[in-house]
């Protein structure tokens, strides 16, 4: 009978082994920011101390949300730097430290073992390099990511409170404010700007032109676009009101803020700050920009030529514009930029006389132009082919060379 002889299993952890650490925060509260240096200070005195670990580096994420793994830097520093090998374990405080999300916890946690890297959290004490099943590991990530959507949830309660009562204070500043002991105050020198792009616009000057003298005036370091214009004449702060909750919180993992396009409420408080714009001219822009959006856009969906001028010039396709009861097309480059492309607007007169003309031709000559753009078309399909396979080219060659000289032979007999 065989001799058998037993091995012994060896543990890794009696070697000296290849630790880093993870520590995080969500917010930068006081509170928040002495927990996130305690971590610090504790790992990084805890593994240069060690005799039985080597340190490899401390990966910290400060006043972030562990909801999502992908806005987290230093926690995808970790997990390149496992990929490259440099890493043998990882210490966390907990589990809701490492990631409260259950997708991306499991997701991280099953990568690093596939690569034969464990992880420990020090508050359940659990190692991922000696458990066999995932299961307890599954119940403390679902218990963070419980606790994550209840904060969530009483944050966002709390912020409908506020803004129900009037007591919210607003999260951004809009051009031509400054935030000052948490109320808007006008800055002069913007707030004559703010009046300038409305005096324009009233007085029939497009947005993309407003741009384009904004920029070459160099008010500012960003570049003005016909978006940047379009939100201040659209923003009713300039009239001393606020719109709340124009944006809101989903409710699922990963949470994401996207406009409120009617499926929350909104709450429109008047007289929270100093108005610039009166409002007689903040709703005489309102007229025109419904008056040039409404016919426009239907247009756009109706007219037969959308998507399919292209520009010769720049290859941009075109854009349907109507003014003052004459419709235009014009290129995208040169609608946002004249200097970009020289090509310059068409009536849509013009396009349509050009199709009818094409359209006449073709009812005159019809088969003969398709049968030539066929012929086109395959002898365009053989020089691809022949371009793409040499080799089959080539071959073909020499079999209708050993064609012809069979037949040849054949003849000769």
């Amino acid at each position: 009978m065989a001799e058998i002889t037993i091995i012994p299993a060896r543990n890794r952890y009696d070697e000296v082994v290849r630790t880093a650490a993870y520590a995080r925060v969500s917010s930068s509260s006081e509170d928040q920011l002495n927990s996130f240096a305690a971590q610090i200070r504790y790992y990084t005195e805890l593994l240069q101390n060690s005799t039985d670990a080597v340190f490899v580096d401390m990966y910290a994420d400060e006043g972030i949300s562990g909801t999502s793994a992908a806005k987290r830097t230093e926690f995808q520093r970790l997990m390149s730097d496992c990929r490259k090998g440099k890493i043998d374990r990882v210490l966390a405080k907990s589990i809701s430290r490492f990631a409260r999300n259950t997708k991306d916890s499991l997701e991280a946690i099953r990568e690093l073992k596939t690569l034969g890297i464990s992880v420990y959290f020090e508050k359940e004490n659990i190692d991922t390099g000696e458990i066999s099943s995932e299961m307890m590991l599954a119940m403390y990530s679902q218990f963070s990511q419980e606790e994550s959507m209840a904060i969530s949830k009483n944050c966002r309660l709390g912020v409908k409170k506020r803004m129900m009562d009037g007591t919210y204070k607003t999260a951004s500043t809009p051009f031509g404010y400054d935030y000052v002991n948490g109320k808007l105050q006008i800055n002069p020198q913007k707030a004559e700007i703010v009046k300038q792009i409305f005096s324009w616009y009233v007085s029939g000057i497009g947005m993309n032109e407003i741009a384009v003298r904004l920029n070459s005036l160099g008010v500012r370091k960003e570049v003005w676009r016909h978006g940047t214009i379009r939100c201040i004449l659209t923003n009713e702060r300039y009239i001393g009101d606020s719109l709340l909750q124009k944006r809101f919180t989903t409710d699922t993992l990963p949470f994401r803020t996207v406009r409120n396009r009617g499926e929350k409420e909104q709450y429109y408080v008047s007289g929270t700050h100093e108005p610039i714009i009166e409002k007689a001219i903040f709703e005489n822009a309102q007229r025109i920009l419904a008056r040039k959006d409404t016919p426009t856009g239907m247009a756009k969906e109706q007219s037969p030529f959308r998507k399919k001028i292209v520009c010769a010039n720049c290859g941009c396709t075109f854009r349907r514009k109507e003014r003052k009861g004459c419709v235009r097309w014009v290129c995208r480059n040169h609608n946002d930029l004249a200097a970009n492309c020289g090509i310059r607007q068409i009536r849509e007169t013009e396009f349509q006389a050009a199709f009818i003309r094409l359209w006449n031709k073709l009812q005159a000559h019809g088969k003969h132009t398709v049968r030539l753009l066929h012929g086109e078309r395959k002898i365009r399909a053989e020089r691809s082919r022949s371009r793409g396979s040499t080799k089959n080219l080539r071959g073909l060659h020499r079999r209708k060379i050993a064609e012809n000289h069979s037949r040849r032979n054949a003849d000769t007999i």
